[in-house]
C-alpha cells in the first residue's frame, strides 16, 4: 500500500574523502557552537568537493569558499571549506558549478588545492550545516568516510 503522507527522505552523502568530525571539535565557534545551525565536519584526505544532496546550488559566495544548496522540498545546507579561508580571496578554489545549476548527491562542486592552504596553514575541514532544518538531525559516528558515502537520511 502506497503511504501519501510519508515525508520524502533526502539522503546526506560525504562531501569529501577524509576523517569525520563533529562540529564541536572545530577551532570557529560560529560551527562549534551550531551559531549556524546543525551539521558536520570532515577533515578532508583529497582535493574534490561533492554535493552532499540532490537538490540546486542557491548561492556561491565571492570568496568561492562555500555554497549553498537547496533541496525542492526548501531545506538548505551551507558547504563551507575550511576555517578563516574567506581570507584566500578565491584563491585555491575551483568551483565547477553556477548558481542554480540542479545538482545530484555526489556531483563534483569544487576541487581545492591543498598547497595553497597549507601555505597558508588553513585548515582542509569541509563543513556541512543546516541552517533552517528545525528538526534534531541524527548524525550516526563515523571514523573515515569516502565522497559520495551515504551517512544518513533527512526526514
Amino acid at each position: 500500500m502506497l503511504n501519501f503522507f510519508r515525508k520524502n527522505e533526502i539522503s546526506v552523502v560525504a562531501p569529501a574523502t577524509g576523517v569525520f568530525e563533529k562540529l564541536e571539535k572545530l577551532s570557529d565557534p560560529v560551527f562549534s557552537k551550531g551559531m549556524m545551525g546543525q551539521g558536520f565536519a570532515i577533515d578532508a584526505k583529497n582535493e574534490t568537493i561533492v554535493s552532499p544532496i540532490d537538490g540546486f546550488v542557491s548561492s556561491i559566495f565571492p570568496t568561492k569558499h562555500a555554497l549553498g544548496i537547496k533541496t525542492k522540498s526548501g531545506i538548505e545546507i551551507l558547504v563551507h571549506v575550511g576555517i578563516d579561508t574567506v581570507e584566500l580571496n578565491g584563491e585555491g578554489f575551483d568551483i565547477k558549478v553556477q548558481e542554480g545549476q540542479k545538482v545530484k548527491a555526489g556531483n563534483t562542486l569544487m576541487t581545492i588545492d591543498f598547497v595553497i592552504f597549507e601555505k597558508n596553514h588553513k585548515p582542509k575541514d569541509v563543513i556541512i550545516v543546516f541552517p533552517n532544518y528545525q528538526d534534531e538531525i541524527l548524525i550516526p559516528k563515523f571514523e573515515e568516510v569516502k565522497h559520495g558515502q551515504k551517512l544518513f537520511d533527512l526526514d
